[in-house]
């Protein structure tokens, strides 16, 4: 079976066994692995092992000692090759260093497609290692059930997670398909990263139930599709689900299995007597903190106002809510939350905070030496909300005065993305507007941007990357999709957004790729790796600029 999988799982996924940094504000930060940072003859000692580089989705890669920001520019930094897959890529790539396959060392990228397929590459070479598809006997993936979201077909939507503990290792995805009866299948699947060969036990249907007021709510396969990436905490592989658009009857999933057997330990309904709800967060996993508490943002849906003693919804529906869920005894259940004044009005027109990701930040201290706890997001009413989460706000009819902060009109447009952390600072990128760096001191967001981008980014905004070596040469990464084939690659001056040190169309046409439209870069080993509609686009240092004056590697295949 898949028991030798627990080993690794607590030190990559929960954090406190990867050391801890300190960042400007003197705030321990569990996530990173500054050991890595003490160590140059280490740089290629790197791994992304899931969405947005860790389960507090900060999206920093620390461990960046090839690109800064005297090299990133349109002389030295672009386009080295393209990846070939068989078909959309919406899910973030993967990476890890030095992983064996075949009997030899490599830098691995993974890629995973709408065209249920799982791909391993040589970051170098861009070499194919592997490739596998993940569809039963006569299937096929899945048509786009009438919803233009991901089109034209659905198979591996969400970004998978990695265990890895240095010599065996196990990508855990969820693919949909169907077959030629017209019967729709949700898979999760767990493959051996040096090979794509099934793991025993592997793959298992996904199916639940949830009690509710009338009996009983169950999950339909059809109705549903894994969009936020997969969660790998304490063991667990927790998965997430929204709806096709917002067609027929759905509701608030969340649904964790042992990763070491793929057996279901847990199910959450966060809207198991009313409907909607779903989660999505254009792509965004659920993010963890040190505690193994999970937070996520869901969908419009149905919230009751009617709270019990406890200040919780009596019917345990959480519609459009900012959420804090406990895994403790295997029993996934909310443990609070935050919802707006307006809840209702909010979701009514469509302005929830579905479409956002959750990020946790470090312990935060104000100016009275007093630790914070917190977690930020935004969705589609353009307010950055900040939780305390050890008391996250609630619910009050009259005004949203329990909550850490609000910043009203802080985004001129919805966040249909995800923010990124780095020293001190939460990078925010609406669509309609600039990408904006909110600075942190006295452990709140000061309201006022501290840097923002001349760039504008069109629908659906962008979820900024930051790579860095420890706390130096800062860049903050993000790609503008215009939906025309026409994607830009833009890299900043961490310190200064205003400070653009490079972006694909300074090069003219060398530089060019084709976009897509939920995206996350993802950046290693002075790389960076962007999902396409037909493959994953490589950039990074030209030859003439290889750190050791040799080609830079890369062709295009």
């Amino acid at each position: 079976m898949l028991a030798f999988l627990a080993i690794g799982l607590h030190r990559h996924f929960h954090g406190a066994k990867n050391g801890t940094g300190d960042d400007a504000s003197g705030s321990s930060w569990p996530w990173s692995t500054p050991a890595l940072a003490d160590n140059p003859s280490a740089a290629s000692a790197v791994v992304v092992l899931t969405y947005h580089n860790d389960v507090a989705r900060t999206g920093q890669n620390l461990e960046e000692k090839i690109l800064t920001p005297s090299n990133v520019n349109s002389s030295g930094f672009g386009k080295l090759g393209f990846m070939d897959v068989d078909g959309l890529v919406d899910a973030e790539p993967l990476y890890i260093s030095n992983l064996v396959v075949a009997g030899h060392p490599h830098n691995v990228v993974f890629a995973a497609t709408e065209h249920d397929s799982v791909y391993a590459f040589d970051a170098d070479t861009l070499a194919q290692l592997w490739h596998v598809t993940v569809l039963g006997a006569n299937e096929i993936p899945s048509d786009d059930r009438k919803c233009g979201q991901v089109s034209p077909e659905i198979g591996i939507t969400a970004t998978p997670a990695i265990t890895y503990d240095g010599d065996h290792g196990v990508i855990y995805l969820v693919a949909m398909s169907k077959d030629n009866s017209g019967n729709y299948f949700q898979r999760l699947h767990a493959l051996d990263i040096s090979t794509g060969a099934e793991i025993s036990g592997s793959p298992t249907t996904i199916t639940a139930s949830y009690p509710n007021m009338k009996g009983g709510v169950s999950f339909d396969p059809k109705q549903y599709k894994e969009r936020a990436s997969l969660l790998l905490l304490d063991g667990v592989v927790y998965t997430s689900w929204a709806s096709h658009c917002d067609q027929g009857d759905y509701t608030g999933w969340v649904i964790g299995y042992s990763a070491a057997t793929l057996q279901q330990v847990s199910v959450l309904n966060v809207t198991p007597n009313g409907s909607d709800g779903a989660i999505w967060m254009s792509g965004a996993g659920p993010a963890a903190d040190a505690r193994g508490d999970i937070y996520l943002l869901d969908g419009n849906g149905t919230f009751d106002s009617a709270l019990n003693a406890s200040g919780f919804p009596v019917n345990g529906d959480f519609g459009n809510g900012f959420l804090k869920l406990s895994a403790g005894g295997a029993k996934l259940s909310v443990a609070d939350y935050f919802d707006m004044h307006n809840t209702a009005s909010e979701s009514d027109a469509d302005e929830d905070l579905g479409s956002g990701g959750a990020l946790v930040l470090p312990d935060l201290k104000d100016a009275a030496g007093n630790t914070w706890q917190l977690a930020v997001g935004a969705g589609k009413d353009r307010r950055i909300y900040v939780v305390n989460r050890n008391s996250m706000g609630k619910f009050n009819t009259q005004k949203d005065n329990a909550i850490y902060q609000v910043i009203n009109h802080a985004l001129a447009g919805g966040v249909y993305s995800m923010p990124a952390y780095f020293q001190n600072t939460v990078y925010f990128g609406p669509y309609g507007d600039t990408l904006k760096a909110f600075s942190i001191a006295n452990a709140k967001l000061v309201p006022t941007p501290s840097s923002k981008t001349s760039a504008v980014f069109a629908y659906p905004g962008t979820t900024p990357s930051v790579s860095a070596n420890g706390s130096q040469n800062g860049i903050v990464w993000a790609v503008e999709s215009h939906g025309d084939d026409a994607g830009v690659l833009h890299a900043y001056d961490a310190s200064d957004l205003q400070n653009e040190l490079y972006n694909s169309n300074q090069a003219g046409i060398r530089d060019a790729f084709a976009d897509n439209k939920y995206i996350t870069p993802m950046i290693a080993n002075g790389k960076v790796f962007i999902g396409t509609r037909t493959g994953v686009m490589v950039f990074g240092l030209l030859p003439q600029s290889a750190p050791d004056g040799s080609a830079a590697a890369g062709r295009h295949h």
